[in-house]
C-alpha cells in the first residue's frame, strides 16, 4: 500500500489499523525488520490520515 493509495480514499478505520499496527508489534516481539518496518511506517500514514478523516466528520 502507497500513501497515493491513502489519498484515493480507499481508508480502514483508525480502530482497525490501530489493531494491525498492534499486532505488527506482538508478532516481531518489539523488534522489526527492515520489512515490518516499511508495513508499521505505511500503517501509520495509513491510520493518521484515518483519524484526521474521523475529525474532519466530527467538525
Amino acid at each position: 500500500m502507497s500513501p497515493d493509495s491513502v489519498a484515493s480514499g480507499s481508508m480502514r478505520s483508525a480502530a482497525e489499523l490501530n489493531e494491525q499496527i498492534r499486532s505488527l508489534w506482538l508478532r516481531s516481539g518489539g523488534s522489526l525488520s527492515d520489512q515490518e518496518r516499511a508495513e508499521y511506517a505505511l500503517l501509520v500514514v495509513e491510520w493518521a490520515a484515518a483519524v484526521r478523516g474521523q475529525v474532519v466528520e466530527a467538525a
